[in-house]
């Protein structure tokens, strides 16, 4: 019985992603990357997190910027209470801290992040707006991105172009320290 739970459970997660893969197709760069999230149903966590914490403007300006986009469901895996807290006015330099340690300037496409990390012994790193390193690794075929804690987020989603940028929608959300 556990196993065609956890078949089953697989099965869905997998149709899930692919339905939103379908829906990020990147074919209209036209707009930049607040709106692209937006205008996507599986970020309006992500959103209202970017508004609370007043990088609209930020987020909307001429970059270029990567960002690892945490989906609806990578806001869902934090502990309860906590997203609740952060999106707290007393708490914006919280949130900011966490939002610009998913942000790297410069565009990043998949292809050039795989080479970066194939190139560099398994993995790379980079600095985030943050202004600490998120470590980018291949681990199963797929590409990780490790916080300063040692969590990890799947990149699930990549090369989501935007006018001002690309978004690779990851699984989870990273802390800095």
């Amino acid at each position: 019985m556990p196993f065609i739970l956890i078949k089953k459970n697989m099965l869905i997660n997998f149709f899930k992603y692919s339905f939103l893969s379908l829906v990020l197709v990147p074919t209209n760069s036209d707009l930049n990357i607040v709106e692209t999230a937006i205008s996507n149903d599986n970020f309006s966590t992500l959103v209202a997190a970017v508004q609370a914490g007043e990088l609209v403007d930020a987020l909307s300006s001429e970059g270029p910027f990567t960002v690892f986009a945490p989906t609806n469901d990578g806001f869902n895996n934090l502990p309860e209470g906590t997203l609740e807290t952060l999106l707290k006015p007393e708490n914006k330099e919280t949130l900011q801290s966490i939002l610009k340690y998913h942000v790297v300037s410069g565009t990043f496409m998949a292809s050039d992040v795989v080479n970066a990390i194939e190139s560099n012994g398994g993995q790379f790193t980079v600095q985030t707006l943050q202004g600490t390193e998120l470590t980018l690794k291949l681990w199963e075929g797929n590409v990780y991105v490790k916080d300063a804690k040692g969590n990890k987020a799947k990149v699930i989603i990549t090369d989501v172009e935007t006018s001002n940028g690309v978004i690779h929608a990851i699984n989870n959300v990273v802390l800095p320290n």
